[in-house]
């Protein structure tokens, strides 16, 4: 079965040292090591954890007449402005459809020439043709030849110092294209688990060797996917295909916050992206729905899938868990799902069925444990 999955830079290292490997997004990747999800989860918080995300797609973005012309065409695939992104800086979004919903969400930065995009690795292929058919002025190139990795924890500047000076004078989404041993490293200070850290792209050929330097230093110890589940769900963020597809909306989602004023109603660039209308109109109106942050009762999860509903008896399921799982960091079970607005204030008592049973919860604040970038 492995013969038939796709393998990172990085394969060959992570069975080496030992990775429980799983299908994920048609790649063979690694779920936990040694340490195992618990420890691995707390040592990121603690000191620094090196993440492989090589199966995610890297993607420039160009046009004949420099990077205004690429954001200007790009800014009618997404509801972020990008024309007023600075150089060497990094934003958030997300693609669209007519209906409003998220086709992906994605990290896009201004290279000074050219647009720079990481989208996720379950819809690498489809974002790329969405952008060549929606782009159809620009040259739109896949990155094949360098793998991604993530060093995230509060130990993270210090170790990245050492092997690529400079990086520890970078704010939180604050990109650099900076000189190494191991090549030529595009360095955001940017990643998912809500501590501070980079993502780093490397030349593939190079990537194991940089992974063993990172390796080398006692604070940093190799992570799987598990932890990196548990550790972005800590930090209140959306996976997609679970808590955000083509049938939630960024408002919806609690992710109005990455549509800047600009893209909204009165602005100078208002509209002109897929689903406009249903966007702008619940940053007006609000949306039907919310996604929540959810505290059960007791030490079991409530997981993705799990009907949730406003009484202990009766009544059809007024909304659905979208991830679960118990917050090493947190002491406790968390989810996160969707329910009706009037539902979603902090503090409304919901229920969710588990094994034919109703189980108390608490809707939340996200994130459940503060973030700790370096602003």
């Amino acid at each position: 079965m492995s013969d038939a999955l796709s393998k990172t830079p990085l394969h060959a290292l992570h069975v080496e040292l030992g990775a429980k490997m799983v299908p994920f997004a048609g790649y063979d990747m690694p779920v936990q090591y040694g340490l195992g999800v618990m420890k691995e989860h707390q040592h990121t918080r603690a000191a620094a954890g090196l993440f492989d995300v090589s199966h995610m797609g890297q993607v420039i973005v160009r046009a004949e007449d420099g990077y205004k012309a690429v954001a200007q065409a790009m800014e009618g695939l997404v509801p972020v402005s990008l024309l007023g992104l600075a150089e060497n800086r990094q934003r958030y979004g997300f693609f669209t459809n007519d209906q409003g919903g998220i086709l992906d969400d994605l990290m896009m930065t201004n290279r000074g020439d050219h647009l720079f995009v990481v989208v996720n690795a379950a819809c690498k292929a489809d974002d790329i043709a969405h952008m060549r058919a929606g782009l159809p002025d620009c040259a739109v190139e896949e990155i094949t030849d360098r793998a991604l990795l993530a060093l995230q924890g509060p130990q993270a500047e210090a170790v990245l110092e050492e092997i690529v000076p400079g990086v520890q004078a970078m704010r939180f989404m604050d990109v650099a294209v900076m000189d190494s041993a191991y090549g030529e490293m595009w360095i955001s200070r940017s990643g998912y688990t809500g501590e501070d850290g980079y993502e780093i792209s490397v030349v593939a050929d190079q990537a194991e060797a940089f992974a063993r330097a990172l390796l080398a230093h006692e604070t940093v110890e190799p992570i799987g996917l598990g932890a990196r589940d548990s550790l972005r769900l800590e930090g209140g963020l959306c996976l997609y295909g679970h808590d955000i597809d083509t049938t939630t909306t960024p408002v919806e989602a609690g992710l109005a916050w990455a549509i800047q004023k600009v893209r909204r109603a009165g602005g100078d660039r208002a509209g002109g992206f897929p689903g406009a209308d249903v966007i702008l109109g619940q940053l007006e109106s609000g949306a039907p729905r919310n996604r929540v942050g959810l505290r059960p009762e007791g030490r079991a999860p409530m997981r993705e899938g799990t009907p949730l509903f406003a009484a202990t008896e009766g009544g059809d399921p007024v909304g659905i868990v979208t991830s679960g799982a118990f917050g090493p960091t947190l002491g406790a079970p968390m989810s996160m799902g969707y329910v009706p607005h009037e539902l979603s204030e902090t503090g409304t008592p919901l229920y969710g069925e588990v094994r034919g049973k109703r189980m108390p919860a608490t809707v939340a604040d996200l994130p459940f444990v503060p973030a700790n970038f370096k602003r």
